[in-house]
C-alpha cells in the first residue's frame, strides 16, 4: 500500500521543520558561543594596563589590516 502524496509532503513538510529547528538551535549555540568569547577578550583587553593595551590593539589593527591587504591582491 503505498502513501497518498498529501502523507508524503506532511512528512516532507514535518522534516524539513525539524532540519530547520535543529539548524536554529545550532546557530544559536554558536551564536552565544562566540559572543561568550568576545565578552572574554574585552575582560582580558580591560585588565590589562592602558600601554599594554593599546601596543595589543595596535598589533590586532595592523594583523588584520595585512590581512586585507594581501586579500585585495
Amino acid at each position: 500500500m503505498s502513501m497518498s502524496p498529501r502523507v508524503i509532503r506532511a512528512l516532507l513538510l514535518a522534516a524539513a521543520a525539524a532540519a530547520l529547528a535543529f539548524a536554529a538551535s545550532q546557530f544559536r549555540e554558536k551564536h552565544q558561543e562566540a559572543a561568550l568569547t568576545v565578552q572574554n577578550i574585552h575582560d582580558q583587553l580591560d585588565a590589562l594596563d592602558p600601554v599594554t593595551r593599546a601596543a595589543v590593539v595596535t598589533r590586532l589593527t595592523s594583523d588584520e589590516v595585512k590581512k586585507v591587504r594581501d586579500h585585495g591582491q
